[in-house]
């Protein structure tokens, strides 16, 4: 399965945004981006000029790369997306808040996303009291998402607990931290994604 290997901090320089990929760290003065907040390579910190195309594809890589989405994958978001009733752009971020992966992030069980997608394949949560190993899975409101019995004393999971008062819990879900579970109450709005980025501009570079 292809993934990205190397260094992370370089995407959030490219996209110009914190893209907060390495966890905890994106809150402390420990940042790549807090130090230098300008794209990675020689002409780097160059005053560039985009074309509209350019500023449409920024927008995309910025929001597929948050999210961890390879471009395929993704692709087959916005058409679903643009298949829904509504606006597309909210409906495409939607899709992609409702991914199990991102949910369980957001209820602070994991570090990052990309932590994430580890630990759901290795079993350690279940939904709606049965085990997945599928990030991509989504979730519908009145799920429950629990932290598996014999996991719940895992490190990494500790840790982030530790530290969810930093992100704070999205207010379309509920977190019973010393159940070690959550649950969907909403769907999320796009009042309720505090993401910085102009989807507007995906939906014009997909529709061309």
């Amino acid at each position: 399965m292809a993934r990205y290997t190397e260094a992370k901090c370089r995407l959030c320089r490219r996209e110009g945004a914190k893209l907060f990929l390495k966890g905890d760290r994106c809150f402390t003065d420990k940042c790549a981006y807090e130090r230098r907040s300008y794209a990675p390579g020689d002409h780097g910190r160059a005053r560039k000029k985009f074309s509209d195309y350019a500023l449409q594809l920024r927008e995309k890589q910025k929001l597929r790369r948050a999210f961890g989405i390879l471009e395929r994958p993704f692709r087959n978001y916005f058409f679903k997306a643009d298949k829904q009733k509504g606006v597309t752009g909210t409906n495409l971020l939607i899709l992609l808040e409702t991914r199990l992966d991102n949910v369980i992030y957001r209820m602070g069980y994991a570090n990052s996303r990309d932590q994430t997608r580890q630990l759901i394949r290795h079993g350690h949560f279940a939904l709606n009291g049965h085990k997945v190993n599928i990030p991509s899975l989504r979730v519908r409101v009145g799920d429950e998402v629990v932290v598996r019995e014999g996991s719940r004393k895992i490190p990494v999971i500790q840790e982030a607990q530790q530290v969810i008062a930093r992100r704070g819990t999205p207010s379309w879900m509920e977190v019973d931290g010393a159940q070690h579970k959550g649950k969907i109450v909403a769907l999320p709005t796009r009042e309720d994604i505090s993401f910085q980025i102009n989807e507007q501009l995906v939906v014009e570079l997909y529709s061309k």
